[in-house]
């Protein structure tokens, strides 16, 4: 099995696979962990926190050429065809260690000479081919390579999708963590919708409630500092100029809670994010923990502990290090009422 990951966690997603689940890595690279076929259970999979794209039981295909290794990849998928009826689009996702320069342009190559031969052999099932993964979480089944080096390619016919993908920025958006929240809409499989409510702690500068308002739901923005972009003056974002843990929460319980705040995370969780789950002050959240400063592995079985008050109340939260992630988790879930 190949795991992606953001170029730069491999040793945190190999930790997480030895220390979690037990899985050894046999061998890594930039944006990627390999692991025995066997080595963790199917049932892991919609846990795990670091990988972005997992491959399952995937062949090595290796060439010195475009033309070799895209002849390769296609006997490969071909011979895997047989037997099977397709009907409907499926993905055709073909990824590398961009890392390595010069990499993404061999990726282009092959991607190419291989599309050409699946028409002359396969044109009805090569037109229905997408080269966009699913958004949605969960195991699909198509073509997907992943390109170690110049001549090595992963080949996989099913892969297991775990949310993490790049999102397009808005002008008016007032930060790039904006980005963040528009990805775990995906990871959640729900975004905020007109009317609904939300209370953004940490707001400033904004990226979070704008992104709420524009979809037409009403922000409550807590945070002493200013907010700016389209989150400025927009008419659906109240403007609460207070500290995030002395906020006083009114009335009925939000439809959201979003929290993204520059404090040790198990602050945040012990004097925010629990409290307003152990309540049922919100029926969703989106929230982003830092762990520059604590170890992250352990804080992930921190948070998985059935005793937190986190998990009671929300016992299917769901943990992801996402596309635009750094050194921060982001958590997403529903409050069991």
């Amino acid at each position: 099995m190949l795991l992606t990951c953001q170029a730069g966690f491999e040793p945190l997603l190999a930790r997480e696979l030895k220390e979690l689940h037990g899985a050894l890595v046999t061998e890594q690279g930039p944006g990627w962990c390999a692991v025995p076929d066997q080595a963790l259970n199917p049932e892991v999979m919609p846990a795990l926190v670091f990988p972005h794209l997992s491959l399952l039981a995937p062949v090595v295909v290796t060439g010195d050429s475009v033309n070799a290794l895209a002849a390769r990849i296609a006997e490969n998928f071909l011979s895997g065809l047989r037997g099977e009826r397709i009907e409907a689009p499926w993905p055709n996702i073909w990824l590398g260690s961009h890392e390595m320069v010069g990499l993404g342009r061999r990726i282009s190559g092959v991607e190419g000479a291989f599309g050409e031969l699946l028409k002359k052999k396969i044109s009805r099932i090569a037109k229905l081919g997408i080269t966009v993964a699913p958004h949605q979480r969960g195991l699909i089944r198509g073509l997907f390579v992943f390109f170690t080096g110049f001549n090595t390619a992963w080949v996989a016919r099913e892969a297991f999708v775990h949310g993490a993908r790049r999102m397009a920025d808005d002008d008016l958006a007032p930060s790039r963590s904006y980005l963040k929240v528009e990805e775990a809409y995906g990871v959640l499989g729900r975004e905020p919708a007109p009317e609904e409510t939300v209370c953004d702690l940490g707001a400033a500068p904004g990226g979070w409630s704008y992104s709420a308002a524009k979809r037409g739901a009403r922000v409550v923005a807590v945070d002493n500092g200013p907010l700016k972009g389209g989150a400025l003056d927009h008419p659906l974002i109240e403007h609460r100029r207070e500290d995030a843990f002395k906020f006083v929460r009114g009335g009925a319980a939000f439809d959201w809670l979003f929290c993204d705040l520059v404090e040790e995370p198990h602050h945040v969780l012990q004097q925010l994010v629990g409290p307003w789950l152990a309540q049922r002050w919100c029926r969703r959240f989106v929230v982003n923990l830092k762990f520059g400063r604590v170890d992250p592995i352990g804080l992930i079985g921190e948070i998985r502990s059935p005793d937190t008050p986190l998990l009671r109340a929300a016992p299917a939260t769901c943990i992801r290090h996402l596309y635009h992630d750094r050194e921060e988790f982001t958590l997403v879930g529903e409050v069991q009422s």
